[in-house]
């Protein structure tokens, strides 16, 4: 069963996906379902582990969704989340195919 996750602890969730608030609810899902899109947050409610350490975990782990995108409104944060996919796909840790967007949510 493939499912869209969107991982976030201040905005609404979009229809069509099932919300993670933080990373080890993420990493669950993404071991547990086939996911078709991913969007990720960078700043969650705990300082110590945000969106740039899910995405090391992934490229660690090889949990990739089909599609993913990084909605966080923090400039830096979503630049160190892109990169960190990008540079993966360049070392062949991760499948070219897998298509990374920056699209910043406001946070409403």
């Amino acid at each position: 069963m493939k499912i869209n996750v969107f991982l976030d602890d201040y905005r609404k969730c979009p229809d069509g996906h099932v919300l993670a608030e933080t990373i080890d609810e993420c990493i669950d899902l993404l071991r547990s379902f086939d996911v078709e899109h991913l969007s990720l947050d960078h700043d969650l409610l705990s300082k110590t582990r945000n969106g740039l350490m899910l995405v090391h975990f992934m490229v660690k782990h090889h949990l990739y969704a089909d599609r993913i995108t990084i909605h966080s409104a923090n400039h830096l944060g979503s630049k160190a989340m892109y990169n960190c996919f990008k540079e993966a796909q360049k070392e062949h840790k991760m499948p070219n195919n897998i298509k990374i967007l920056r699209c910043p949510l406001p946070l409403r």
